[in-house]
Order: structure tokens, then sequence, then C-alpha cells
């Protein structure tokens, strides 16, 4: 199985250097290529386009977040990994607005760049662990729908809805055991650490209002 192909967008040479240094170390990982602006970043990926991209909000001539809409455009199939040193609630809403799939601070990058990574390669979403429960509820929120699955939201509503694992069973003519495996299978795309949790998000977010 060929490795899986990255490609660096970040105007400071030295923290591309530490970037590939971590990625290196990981067999099944290789960089391919390295840009230090937007404008690079897009002639590289029309010679080889990557299966990700950690691309810096901040960058001269085309801005990251700029470059994400363009290559979500032309190559949505390309993961993006927004790696940057802004912490700001608006700065998570516009990369997940752009498509990007991961939001990584940079102060998190020597700990927690392989697990984005890797959360990125399995179809997940990844949100640095130094963003506020606030920012994360925001991520979480704008990448639900592409997370879960019809009848995962179906049974999310349910159980928010106050229905018993038997009464879920019978609307949705599954078994209980299923009913319980598609909520641990919810709890853990979302992040929640028990079911009031869980409803409460449901609940805070609509689900009991529409019909899934």
């Amino acid at each position: 199985m060929n490795p899986y192909s990255i490609v660096l967008a970040d105007d400071h040479v030295m923290f591309r250097k530490g970037l590939k240094k971590i990625i290196g170390g990981i067999a099944d990982l290789e960089v391919i290529g390295e840009a230090k602006d937007g404008l690079e970043l897009l002639e590289i990926l029309k010679k080889r386009p990557p299966q990700l991209i950690i691309l810096d909000i901040s960058m001269p001539r085309l801005r990251g977040l700029e470059a994400a809409r363009e290559i979500k455009r032309s190559c949505p199939q390309i993961k993006i990994l927004i790696l940057t040193m802004h912490k700001k609630k608006e700065f998570v809403q516009r990369a997940m607005e752009a498509g990007a799939e991961g939001f990584l601070l940079k102060e998190d990058a020597d700990s927690e760049l392989l697990q984005a990574i890797a959360a990125l390669q399995q179809g997940k979403k990844f949100i640095s662990p130094l963003l506020t429960p606030e920012l994360m509820d925001l991520a979480i929120r704008e990448s639900t729908p592409d997370l879960l699955t019809n009848r995962e939201r179906q049974v999310m509503k349910l159980l928010a809805e106050g229905k018993s694992y038997k009464e879920i069973a019978g609307l949705l003519y599954i078994s209980s055991f299923t009913v319980r495996r598609h909520r641990d299978h919810i709890m853990k795309k979302l992040g929640f650490k028990n079911l009031a949790a869980m409803v409460k998000y449901a609940i805070d977010h609509g689900y009991l209002a529409h019909d899934l």
C-alpha cells in the first residue's frame, strides 16, 4: 500500500521542517510537497494532488482559507487540516465553512499532529484539544451532518425525546442491541462522555423539532 500523501503549506521554513520530521517518523505517511504560500500550493496540486494538506491560515499572496475554498472546489476529495496560532471562534467557523476537516493549534502540533492526521484518514473531524468547549461545540455542530448517518440521527432524536431502547427498536424495526450500538457510535463520533450530554446536544440543536 502506498503511503498516505501529505503536502505542507506554511510560510515558515523551520516550522515546515519540524512538521516534516514528525511525519517522517511514521512509515505509512509521506510528505510529497511543500509550499510557502497559497499560490505555490495550488501549483503543486496541479502536478501531484495529495490525500491531505496541512495548511496555515496566515500566508502571503493567497491566504490559507482562500486556498482551502479553491481546493475544495477543484479537488473535494483532498482532506484539509488547518494548522494555525489563531484561537478565535470566527477562525474555526470560517475554516469549517471553507471545507476543512480539521483545526489544530500550532502549540498543540508536537503532541497532537499525528492524532489529527489519523482522525482525518479515518474520515473523522479533528479539533485542537486546547480550544474552549464553545469552539468544540461549534466545530461539532458544523460537522455533524457529515459524521452521523441518517439512522444515527434518528436514534439520537428518539433518545432525546425520552424513548426507551425497546421503544426505539420497535419504531425503527431494529433490535435493542442495535439501538445501543448506534448510541455508542454517536457518542464516539461527537465526543460525548455520557447519554445526558448527547440528549442535551440534540435538544439544544433542534433535533426534536424536525422529522428525521
